[in-house]
């Protein structure tokens, strides 16, 4: 009897737009397919980074949504979740909070 082995589903991308607009894709087999559907879901002019056995997080200024936000993509979700949230205050904001995260596979 012949085992198959199942294919490997670790790439992944994040959409971040104006106004805390995002978009989320994981466990897709390539990335431009990845970025696709990540641009598709986010509403406006995002900008989309890619995530390969990785986590990215999105994070808003709660004070004014439209203004400061930040993102991070990291190996590790605690990570990604600080980075983003430190980058958020870089920018100004005065009370940023995660909007979303999303995970590869492995990440």
């Amino acid at each position: 009897m012949l085992i198959g082995s199942a294919p490997s589903f670790a790439a992944g991308a994040f959409a971040m737009g104006k106004c805390g607009a995002y978009g989320e894709a994981f466990d897709y087999p390539a990335e431009d397919l990845a970025r696709a559907a990540a641009q598709q879901k986010c509403r406006g002019d995002c900008t989309t980074v890619t995530m390969r056995r990785a986590c990215a997080a999105f994070s808003v200024d709660m004070t004014n949504p439209c203004g400061p936000h930040g993102y991070a993509v990291r190996p590790r979700i605690s990570n990604s979740l600080n980075d983003a949230t430190r980058e958020c205050y870089k920018f100004g904001g005065k009370e940023c909070v995660i909007r979303a995260w999303a995970c590869d596979a492995k990440g």
